[in-house]
């Protein structure tokens, strides 16, 4: 299947921020797919958390899976819109390099301990990863994506920070649209944690079936697997309807997305950035179905009270283990201190290091560094 004419493609690529020959046998957007696969920081993925942290169980989903999975959907979308599927699943692999270990309870943390250093955002930490942090080039720092990548890892970002990126930064003080696979892997990204995060829930048992038989998405679901498979396990059942709510969603993702592109009879990828709104999007009905799932979440999951627990602990070994390295940076590791050296006295950069530094743990390594760290009886 050809491109659309709005799609992103090699040829009008922006390029990369250190030039490079063009790669032998796979497109630009697929070596940046390769980059971010093989990457520390990817790797890393695989032990920081979505909702529950790493060790709690081994079938729910950590920031690695979820990752392939907003892939998977991304790119499923992608191909039905005739847009470019390779952006797409890179910019799905690489959305969520930043984050902190111990999920959003963990940045939260981290953001007021840089309050006085600029903050920290994991949309702006995963493009500082691919940009400066991941050291594995002998030419260039970071991975050296093309813009487009670059780009759609920046889903939002404050007008003071935009001032700040370059070219990246500059669409949101133009207020224009990213490209369409961006659109697409941002609500991907939705779409997987939401649904996902309804199936972890009811492992965890932390969440009931009952409640959930009154939101729209889920009820609907559970009728027709009822009515089509009475005889189903309880297992069985949730994969069933969880696997219809996706596809709900992803349906009606693509025609309402079809509907505006027809509507607006866009051309090309730069009346995409023109346009006055994001052109990928669920219809009007089916996206207050997904709010109304989201909220639904955040009440009776995120807020559970054993997940509050979990997220208060978090935040104590995030603030704990910033507030020691800011003290006494000399506790960081040599690789660390090095980048303090040329600087010593400038608390600013020092946060910033400290910030990388724990950004860059997963959840069971900030467990085991702040009990090297606090705990008298461990000594190595």
């Amino acid at each position: 299947m050809g491109l659309a004419p709005y799609a992103a493609s090699d040829a009008a690529s922006r390029g990369r921020r250190h030039a490079e020959p063009a790669p032998a046998y796979r497109s630009e957007y697929q070596r940046d797919r390769d980059r971010i696969v093989h990457c520390g920081a990817f790797r890393r993925l695989e032990y920081k958390t979505q909702v529950f942290v790493n060790h709690e169980g081994d079938l729910f989903r950590t920031r690695l899976t979820h990752s392939i999975e907003v892939a998977q959907i991304g790119r499923s979308i992608a191909r039905t819109l005739g847009l470019n599927e390779d952006l797409t699943e890179a910019i799905a692999l690489a959305h969520d390099l930043g984050h902190t270990p111990f999920g959003h309870s963990g940045q939260d943390a981290l953001n007021a301990c840089m309050k006085e250093y600029g903050g920290f955002e994991h949309n702006l930490q995963s493009l500082r990863v691919v940009d400066v942090l991941e050291e594995r080039y002998a030419e260039f720092p970071g991975l050296n994506l093309t813009f487009e990548t670059r780009e759609g890892i920046l889903k939002h970002c404050s007008l003071k920070n935009a001032e700040l990126l370059g070219d990246v930064g500059r669409r949101f003080l133009e207020k224009k649209q990213p490209s369409l696979e961006a659109q697409v892997a941002n609500l991907a990204d939705e779409i997987a944690y939401n649904n996902h995060d309804v199936d972890d829930g009811l492992r965890s048992g932390l969440i009931t079936v009952e409640p959930l038989r009154e939101l729209q998405l889920f009820g609907e679901q559970y009728e027709e697997v009822a009515r089509r498979h009475p005889q189903l396990t309880e297992r069985v059942r949730i994969h069933e309807i969880v696997r219809r709510m996706i596809n709900r969603l992803v349906v009606d993702l693509v025609e309402e997305s079809q509907r505006r592109l027809r509507d607006s009879r866009i051309g090309s990828i730069e009346e995409v950035r023109q346009a006055g709104r994001p052109l990928i999007a669920f219809s009007d009905p089916v996206r207050e179905q997904s709010l109304e799932l989201k909220r639904f979440l955040r009440s009776n999951l995120y807020d559970h009270f054993r997940v509050r627990r979990m997220t208060r602990k978090a935040e104590r070994i995030v603030f704990d283990l910033f507030g020691l390295f800011m003290d006494d940076p000399r506790l960081l590791p040599p690789q660390f201190q090095d980048k303090l050296r040329t600087v010593p006295d400038d608390r600013a950069r020092r946060g910033r290091v400290v910030a990388d530094y724990i950004a860059g743990m997963t959840d069971r390594f900030a467990i085991r560094e702040h009990r090297r760290l606090f705990d008298p009886i461990e000594l190595t």
